[in-house]
């Protein structure tokens, strides 16, 4: 996890591969939410689980 990636940023520093997987996770987490509201604004449910 602390092997540095081959990604140079402009300031000059190379993430390791913990930040980089982090910063991945955290990008699909704020996607995912997005899509599940652009969801519930289309079907006009809510939640997690079908209605009954």
């Amino acid at each position: 996890m602390d092997q540095l990636g081959a990604y140079t940023t402009r300031s000059g520093e190379r993430p390791n591969l913990r930040r980089i997987l982090l910063d991945l996770i955290e990008e699909y987490a704020r996607h995912a939410g997005h899509a599940d509201l652009i969801r519930e604004s289309v079907d006009g449910l809510t939640g997690e689980d079908p209605p009954r």
